[in-house]
């Protein structure tokens, strides 16, 4: 039965998961902007050696993983939106460290400091992204409602991967890295702005749950699948790492809506698997016209196929992850989900910064190893998933 406090929605569209489904995109928008502009700053205004540079950027996707096994306490103790606020509120401050040193042109006496910050970073935004994803966008939707809900707000957060680039290239341009600082804290006030205007009903504290657990944390039969994103995700990861073009992250963007559109009208009746085989081979083409080519049609091109691959193969493994719960699990395989898709992606900048920092060709190279061999293991993958899937 529906309390009082409870509100029903016949419409998935509504106003409360609108707000939510932009929040999700906004604290996005808070990481990604510094995916291309922040190693530049650490290189140029802090004087980072290429492997600190990248370390920096690969322990934000270590931090992800260290709250995660406290989140099932969190949400079932406190206020699940309240639980999100303060992570956000903490990733605020964290930003806020940033603009402190970039204004008073302080250099860090060890790169440890900005090592801490990163670490510190992706764990507060990992909390922050779990609960928004795995709690609160679902208690904004009904319960036949709800995978419809996690795809569709999925693609808010996939937009802000070439919204935020781009946005964070134009800032430096315009007013430096001091610009995109403030622009990811207005993001992150926002975020916070956006969660308190939904009215979440109130839900009494329980007592019997543990206060470590894998609930709404990770889901361990899907390590397989969780495996394979992660092979994607490295590779987007280098690409980013090398790619410095606000034009690149546009056209990218493009690619998104073929993606949405293809979805469709293309892939509507196709077999289960052409999706992924599909944008795999499509991030190869892109990567062997970047690696061979060097003419204005391929920065066209390859920034499209990849858009257009990043957002068939997102849909097609978060829906995955969806499949393979049981029962009371699907916030945990949207955690598990976002937990292979952001650490890949840090972690790809991070190497391609450590390891191949003015060896764009190299990078390139190694991403299409990690294509390839993310084709291969899908083949196993996807036979894999059609036998252990629950839903």
């Amino acid at each position: 039965m529906n309390s009082q406090n409870t509100p029903v929605h016949i419409r998935l569209w509504h106003k409360d998961f609108w707000l939510m489904a932009i929040a999700n995109f906004l604290l996005a928008m808070t990481i990604y902007m510094l995916v291309p502009t922040m190693p530049q700053w650490l290189l140029e205004e802090q004087q980072f050696s290429p492997q600190d540079a990248g370390i920096a950027m690969g322990a934000f996707g270590v931090g992800l993983f260290a709250l995660g096994a406290f989140i099932s306490y969190m949400v079932q103790h406190y206020r699940r939106n309240q639980v999100c606020i303060i992570a956000v509120m903490v990733e605020a401050l964290l930003i806020a460290t940033l603009y402190y040193l970039d204004g008073l042109h302080m250099h860090v006496t060890s790169p440890v400091v900005i090592f801490v910050q990163r670490f510190a970073w992706g764990a507060v935004f990992g909390l922050a992204q779990m609960v928004l994803t795995s709690t609160l966008i679902i208690d904004t939707s009904e319960s036949f409602q709800r995978t419809e809900a996690n795809h569709s707000a999925a693609w808010f957060s996939r937009f802000a991967l070439s919204m935020g680039p781009m946005a964070g290239l134009l800032f430096w341009r315009i007013g430096g890295f001091h610009l995109v600082v403030t622009a990811a804290m207005v993001c992150a006030v926002a975020v916070m702005v956006l969660v308190l205007l939904v009215n979440f009903p109130f839900r009494a504290p329980q007592d019997d749950i543990p206060t470590m657990s894998l609930d709404r944390f990770f889901l361990p039969h899907g390590f397989p699948l969780f495996v394979n994103l992660q092979l994607v995700t490295l590779a987007i990861g280098l690409i980013f790492s090398v790619v410095l073009s606000e034009h690149f992250y546009s056209t990218m963007m493009m690619g998104f809506v073929l993606a949405i559109l293809s979805q469709r009208f293309v892939f509507k009746d196709a077999e289960l698997k052409s999706e992924v085989v599909t944008g795999l081979i499509l991030i190869g083409a892109a990567l062997l016209m970047m690696i061979t080519r060097d003419l204005p049609i391929v920065m066209v091109a390859a920034p499209l196929f990849i858009g257009m691959g990043i957002g068939l193969i997102g849909s097609r493994f978060l829906l995955f992850f969806i499949k393979l719960s049981r029962h009371c699990q699907r916030g945990t395989s949207q955690s598990t989900f976002l937990l292979g898709w952001e650490s890949g992606i840090a972690w790809g900048v991070g190497i391609g910064i450590a390891l191949f920092h003015g060896d764009t060709i190299t990078a390139l190279i190694v991403a299409l190893v990690l294509v390839v061999l993310a084709l291969g293991m899908y083949h196993f993958t996807h036979s894999w998933f059609t036998n252990n899937k629950n839903r």
